[in-house]
């Protein structure tokens, strides 16, 4: 299966930090800024 790649700007913060644990555990390749 191939794997989705999402970019997360703000990756640092609380919530861009979050949500970045929450994809990489649902399979998508994460980029944050």
């Amino acid at each position: 299966m191939r794997r989705r790649s999402i970019l997360i700007t703000g990756g640092a913060g609380f919530i861009g930090s979050h949500l970045c644990n929450l994809l990489i555990k649902e399979g998508y390749r994460v980029i944050c800024l």
